[in-house]
């Protein structure tokens, strides 16, 4: 609980008490690899604090392909925010790709911290605004550049992840197949 706490503290200052309240409308939750945080066509039920594992954000496009479109690790938070806060309807998964802890606030829980807590609207904005800047940074090169460039920026993006996911989610994060990935680590070694 410390290391959220520290997280959230990043953004904002928050006294004994208000700490205190919010932790009372945490709960521990743990998902096997392959469990769903929020799964498409449903309502995200949770915004969580990762404390141990790997989430990965994910679709099927219009031919079917799985492709993942994002990682989250510890010490991070992970939410379909727009669909979460809005109440609506996912279009993405959000999967533990590794055996997971978490630290959960359901819906009514976060509503109520923001109705105590004074300064949390604030606060919540700048750790959405932190967590999209980095998925933009993260993201961007992969645009623009070739696939071996790619792998390398993922690497140097998610140092702590090469080797506790699948290569097929990392190949479909860079828009590779998984033989052009196999070829490329080859390549690089």
């Amino acid at each position: 609980m410390k290391a959220m706490i520290n997280f959230i503290l990043q953004f904002g200052d928050l006294n004994k008490r208000q700490t205190e309240f919010l932790l009372s409308k945490v709960e521990t939750l743990e998902f096997k690899k392959g469990d769903y945080l929020s799964e498409a066509g449903k309502v995200p039920r949770y915004v969580a604090f990762v404390l141990e594992g790997v989430f990965r954000f994910c679709y099927y496009n219009n031919k079917g392909e799985e492709v993942t479109n994002y990682f989250v690790d510890e010490g991070n938070f992970v939410v379909d925010n727009e669909k979460f806060e809005s109440q609506i309807v996912a279009s993405e998964y959000v999967q533990a790709v590794t055996d997971c802890k978490v630290l959960a606030f359901n819906k009514k829980d976060w509503d109520e911290i923001s109705d105590t807590i004074v300064g949390w609207e604030m606060m919540k904005a700048k750790m959405v605004k932190k967590c999209l800047t980095l998925a933009m940074e993260r993201r961007s090169p992969l645009v623009s550049e070739d696939a071996t460039t790619r792998y390398l920026s993922f690497i140097e993006a998610f140092p702590n992840l090469i080797n506790r996911i699948p290569l097929s989610y990392v190949a479909s994060y860079l828009g590779v197949t998984q033989q052009s990935l196999s070829r490329i680590r080859r390549n690089i070694r």
